[in-house]
């Protein structure tokens, strides 16, 4: 005797790396990163539909392993992300991810996928949908301090969403460097490599700095920023790592998502508890002015926030219909009588 084959509802579509791999040429990296990019700054737009928490640490001397959840009331989302610097010696990610979607109204799964490539493309995007707000007006050149993982992410969604032109681009390990010299050939991009990160940022509109190291470090020191400049500051982004020195942040006008998770992880971890800061969803929806004027010093302290995973998931299932692009993974037990579990359990004896 067989056993009858689960329900539609136990069924979770399941998007592997490989798959998240040819829907983003299916769609094209550009157009999934201008798409992305819109879908975050709509849900911005309705922060206060979603819960919010800082997200749920477990630190190691070696890095951290975190859980970012949220709900809009109608569907729930929650991302596993570690952080771990050292891997990167043993041929290992730094950091890697899944994520999933369920309904609020039944507790059911909707959607599992891999969250590692997805959250390299969600983070540029979020930081492209900050910079339209608080960068100078027809920036044309980003410097790029960091060339690692994120960077080339994060150089395209620039060009597409904001219109950069000329990537400028440092790293410590010079062949850092030369892998993203050599990844955004052909882009369209016009791409220089450095030797310091003051020759980076010279003539740079926006200064983006993304560096792995858990440690409070100064990658740019107040005498290297001049007037007029937006930072996008994705590095630090747990207790102990920086990137900025105090100094510049005295100068700036500070961004950022949440203040409660930001003051524990982002560059302001580093000031006084009063020290001002403006939630980029109040920009977004003009309850807040952004840039101001030309000499105005903007930053985004940007950590990642579980709200722009969720609006990653979401627009990952949106893009999934009618593309064949996933797997349907059979995770939910389904018994017949849902009081009658044990007994779906026998039935697999007898098939």
């Amino acid at each position: 005797m067989s056993s009858p084959l689960p329900s539609e509802k136990a069924l979770v579509p399941f998007v592997s790396v490989e798959n998240m791999m040819r829907l983003v040429h299916h769609i094209g990296i550009e157009t999934v990163l201008t798409e992305l990019t819109d879908v975050i700054e709509a849900d911005f737009r309705r922060w206060g539909s979603f819960d919010k928490t800082p997200r749920v640490a477990s630190h190691s001397g070696e890095g951290v392993i975190e859980l970012m959840p949220t709900s809009d009331g109608e569907i729930y989302s929650f991302k596993y992300v570690n952080g771990h610097p050292k891997n990167m010696a043993q041929g290992l990610q730094t950091v890697t991810a899944f994520g999933l979607l369920a309904e609020v109204s039944t507790g059911y799964p909707v959607l599992l996928t891999e969250m590692t490539l997805l959250t390299a493309l969600r983070t540029a995007a979020t930081s492209a949908m900050a910079a339209r707000h608080l960068a100078p007006r027809g920036a044309r050149t980003m410097a790029m301090i960091g060339n690692g993982a994120q960077a080339e992410f994060q150089a395209l969604a620039m060009k597409a969403v904001c219109g950069i032109d000329h990537i400028r681009l440092y790293d410590i390990d010079p062949l850092a460097t030369e892998k993203m010299v050599r990844n955004l050939a052909g882009t369209g991009l016009t791409v220089t490599a450095c030797n310091s990160s003051q020759s980076a940022i010279e003539n740079a509109d926006i200064i983006t700095t993304c560096t792995a190291d858990k440690q409070y470090a100064t990658i740019l020191t107040d005498n290297m920023v001049g007037s007029g400049v937006h930072i996008n500051a994705i590095g630090g982004d747990c207790p102990g790592k920086t990137e900025l020195h105090r100094d510049i942040l005295l100068r700036a006008d500070t961004f950022v998502e949440y203040p409660p998770q930001t003051r524990i992880e982002g560059e302001i971890q580093q000031m006084d508890a009063d020290y001002p800061v403006t939630e980029l969803w109040q920009v977004v929806t003009g309850q807040a002015t952004g840039r101001r004027d030309a000499s105005q010093i903007t930053l985004f302290d940007s950590v990642g926030f579980a709200i722009e995973d969720f609006s990653a998931l979401r627009y990952v299932r949106d893009r999934l219909r009618g593309t064949g692009l996933y797997q349907d993974l059979d995770i939910i037990a389904d018994p017949d009588d849902p009081r009658d579990l044990f007994g779906m359990l026998q039935r697999a004896r007898q098939a």
